[in-house]
């Protein structure tokens, strides 16, 4: 099937997971997962129309931008308000403090924020270039070494922390469960992140998004809470490197 297709299907099953949970289709994002996708395939998705895609390496994601707005001049209809040729462009990857600066240039909304001294890098280098820089944290709330992510236990020391920063813009929360051949069982972690994110807006640090749900379980993610899912295999096809 075309690109064009796997992006119609997508849609569909976001439309019919929020309203299989009587939430509005709208008030859900789709940020399509272009890492190690060439571009021509990210062109095609974005003609279909795909307003946001993901990315988790710095260098990869800033050639993908010069080379992308040089080809979708004037921006399409659909396009919103982006950093480059009207995208938005994400961040779902870890973030190292030596890519801080560059991530601050290219990057609309970051998803990995996870400690004190990145947040204090990210808040420096977007004050050298006068950007509010929105920002999402990254929870850990599996024992995979693998992940990245501050504990649930650590978190609100780090948003009291950006709260005080002028030049963060703390949006929400980001997960990355597990990967279960079943997705259901993926459901606990997104569930926690959710009262997690609860209990934080109640405490004063209102969260607007909840990022978290890929190709294998987005649906799960709905329906517990996401705002943001994340999409790459389900739109773009199979890849080496997992989503």
């Amino acid at each position: 099937m075309s690109i064009a297709g796997n992006l119609e299907l997508v849609l569909e099953s976001i439309n019919n997971a929020a309203a299989g949970s009587g939430r509005d289709p709208s008030g859900i994002k789709l940020v399509a997962v272009s890492k190690t996708v060439e571009l021509q395939r990210i062109l095609e998705a974005v003609k279909a129309g795909v307003t946001a895609l993901g990315e988790n390496r710095i260098q990869e994601a800033r050639d993908k931008i010069s080379e992308l707005g040089s080809q979708i001049e004037p921006p399409l209809p659909h396009f919103g308000k982006g950093i480059a040729g009207g995208l938005e462009w994400h961040l779902i990857g870890n973030l190292q403090k030596n890519k801080a600066k560059t991530a601050v240039q290219i990057f609309d909304l970051i998803h990995s924020l996870d400690s004190i001294s990145l947040a204090d890098e990210l808040n420096r280098q977007a004050q050298r270039i006068k950007k509010i820089q929105r920002v999402l944290v990254q929870v850990k709330l599996s024992m995979e070494k693998v992940k990245h992510g501050i504990s649930e236990e650590s978190l609100m020391g780090l948003l009291e922390k950006v709260s005080d920063m002028a030049y963060l813009k703390f949006e929400g929360l980001m997960t990355m469960p597990p990967f279960f051949d079943d997705p259901e069982e993926t459901r606990p972690y997104f569930r926690k992140l959710r009262k997690i994110a609860g209990k934080v807006s109640r405490k004063g640090f209102p969260v607007i998004d909840i990022s978290m749900g890929m190709t294998n379980d987005f649906q799960i993610a709905i329906e517990e809470g996401a705002t943001i899912v994340r999409i790459g295999t389900a739109i773009f096809g199979g890849r080496n490197n997992n989503e």
